[in-house]
């Protein structure tokens, strides 16, 4: 994998820059429904290591950002105990894009238009640098893993399950 062209700065990167956190910027070719597998394919990199970026509702409609393993599932029931909410169901595309600002498969933690509570599967932490999406399709940012934990504040879970089992 590597850094092959600069993409122009989106929220995402422009509240990075301002937070002085370090980041490098991954390129690929977006393809529809390909997600973070085909990201991961595309770029060398270990699926396991890319983090989806899911806007999910409680039963109040709050939102509420999950960060997954890109070949794992969220279990809802898992995440709902432990947020303390009763029930949580992943949002309709619209309602994801309207709550984030950024467009579904290309939605960012960082800089949403709404501010919500993050969520991050747990075993995403153990790794050096995770891969995500930089605030458009077709663009993943390599950021280290504390910086989610850290900066953008989110809360570890345990709630994946292999991709299946969802």
């Amino acid at each position: 994998m590597s850094k092959t062209r600069h993409t122009s700065e989106t929220p995402a990167t422009h509240w990075l820059r301002q937070q002085k956190i370090p980041f490098t910027e991954y390129p690929y070719d977006y393809v529809d429904h390909g997600g973070a597998r085909e990201a991961a394919r595309q770029l060398g990199v270990p699926l396991h290591q890319v983090a989806k970026t899911l806007i999910m509702e409680d039963e109040h409609g709050h939102p509420l950002v999950v960060l997954m393993h890109g070949d794992c599932a969220v279990s809802t029931k898992n995440l709902a105990r432990q947020t303390g909410a009763k029930k949580i169901t992943p949002c309709t595309p619209e309602t994801a894009q309207r709550h984030s600002g950024y467009q579904v498969g290309g939605t960012s933690p960082f800089a949403t238009r709404k501010r919500m509570p993050i969520w991050v599967e747990r075993s995403l932490l153990d790794y050096d640098t995770v891969y995500l999406n930089g605030g458009r399709r077709g663009y993943l940012i390599g950021v280290a893993a504390h910086v989610l934990a850290g900066p953008l504040g989110a809360r570890p879970v345990t709630a994946g399950l292999p991709a299946g089992d969802a």
